[in-house]
């Protein structure tokens, strides 16, 4: 990401500096457009489509002495609106941490081009993975996936989710997706564009993957593995930039990178090759939603 200079004329409007400048305000009047549209009849119903998450079932459950109603929801085409939205949100987030933490920072501490660089980089990415872990983490728990791993591949396919495992992998969608055009606002580099791409990428992908398949559980349960360790190198990154001298953060980092990436793998085989191979339903159903077949797997 390249340092954004700050000169007293305005840029031409509609010029490709002026949006860069101003592209948190001009997103969030897009995103206010769709807010407005939510107060008229007309357009609730188009504006609902891009801020609440779509494809609600009602379960009736008869724990305990009443009938209770639970709200779950399964995917479809039309959570791309919602993803929309949010990562129009991401956008705007993204230019709050950038121009009321980071840029502070980057004025006390007067880093080098490369260091500012990479300061922006992992300040960003240290607070979402913080964000994304402790909301994951509590989804687990809330569900019990860390004390029954059965749960991760019986029962498949897993189409109903609960509300915040599906906002949990929508705003997951909506963040990578930004980073996208964040390549341009922030001005980066041509030479970290490829690596950047490749990684948002496999961002996409596997988190994709996961949610279209109906594996949403173990996705959940691998991204929280995931963000933890690449929380504490990006973090570990911060500390470094601030003193050089410590580095220990990096030496844990690598010895848990090792680990996250062998429990990653164990987990992996251990519901694809193994739970979801020997469950009785294994048969390829796009309308039920079972993807349970070898050539999937």
């Amino acid at each position: 990401m390249g340092i954004r200079k700050k000169t007293n004329k305005n840029p031409p409007v509609l010029s490709h500096e002026f949006v860069i400048q101003n592209h948190a305000d001009i997103v969030s009047c897009v995103a206010m457009v769709f807010l407005l549209g939510l107060m008229f009849e007309v357009t609730s119903k188009f504006a609902v489509l891009f801020i609440t998450v779509q494809y609600n079932v009602t379960i009736s459950t008869n724990e305990g002495p009443e009938e209770t109603a639970v709200n779950h929801f399964h995917h479809g085409i039309k959570d791309l609106a919602t993803v929309f939205f949010y990562m129009l949100v991401a956008i705007i987030m993204h230019a709050i941490i950038q121009e009321y933490v980071l840029d502070k920072i980057n004025r006390k501490k007067h880093f080098s081009k490369t260091k500012h660089s990479k300061f922006n980089e992992s300040g960003q990415l240290s607070a979402f993975y913080l964000f994304s872990f402790a909301w994951g983490a509590n989804i687990l728990l809330s569900e019990n996936f860390l004390s029954n791993p059965v749960a991760l591949w019986e029962g498949y396919p897993h189409t109903l989710m609960p509300f915040q495992m599906k906002f949990f992998y929508i705003c997951q969608l909506g963040y990578w997706l930004h980073a996208l055009p964040e390549l341009y606002f922030q001005k980066a580099k041509k030479e970290d564009i490829p690596r950047q791409l490749v990684y948002i990428f496999l961002y996409l992908v596997h988190i994709a993957g996961a949610y279209i398949l109906n594996l949403n559980r173990l996705g959940l349960v691998l991204l929280v593995l995931h963000y933890f360790v690449e929380l504490l190198f990006h973090v570990s990154r911060l500390i470094y930039f601030s003193n050089e001298n410590r580095q220990m953060g990096f030496t844990i980092w690598a010895v848990l990178y090792v680990i996250g990436r062998l429990l990653t793998l164990s987990l992996s085989v251990l519901t694809v090759g193994f739970g979801l191979s020997t469950v009785e339903n294994q048969a390829f159903d796009l309308a039920a939603g079972n993807f349970n077949i070898f050539f999937v797997r």
